[in-house]
């Protein structure tokens, strides 16, 4: 073995374009926005981040996300929840819901921002994609 070389097979493991592979969104769930009886959608490839592992990850270490995407963390009930955007690559619009009314909506930057409010549901959409959510409008998942 020669220099920094490594022995192990961990090398041709591990993804090339972003830290964690790619997801497979299964199709059919949408988040849409109701501020006024007619529903908008806001993401037709919608996450969810269920596990303390899922959520603790969050967007860290992607590269990009899809224009049409979210990614939920669902909570049993509605308590500050925190966002930070440490290893995350590229801005967020961050929505904090209770019982489906928003009650905080926050772009967030990369590396360097955090964001907090009461909710029982956190989506976080690319920077950009919640530019019509104010608080009190629905958002919920269909």
């Amino acid at each position: 073995m020669r220099g920094n070389e490594c022995p192990c097979p961990l090398k041709s493991t591990v993804p090339t374009e972003d830290f964690l592979p790619a997801y497979d969104f299964g199709g059919g769930m949408r988040l849409v926005h109701d501020p006024d009886g007619a529903a908008h959608p806001l993401a037709t490839e919608v996450e969810y981040a269920e596990s303390i592992l899922e959520q603790g990850r969050g967007l860290m270490f992607r590269s990009s996300i899809p224009d049409d995407y979210a990614l939920v963390f669902p909570f049993d009930h509605a308590s500050r929840q925190f966002i930070h955007m440490l290893f995350v690559r590229f801005p967020l619009d961050v929505l904090w819901l209770v019982d489906e009314e928003v009650q905080a909506v926050d772009t967030l930057q990369p590396w360097r921002s955090i964001g907090y409010a009461t909710a029982d549901t956190v989506i976080e959409l690319p920077g950009g994609a919640a530019s019509d959510v104010s608080e009190g409008d629905t958002v919920r998942l269909e």
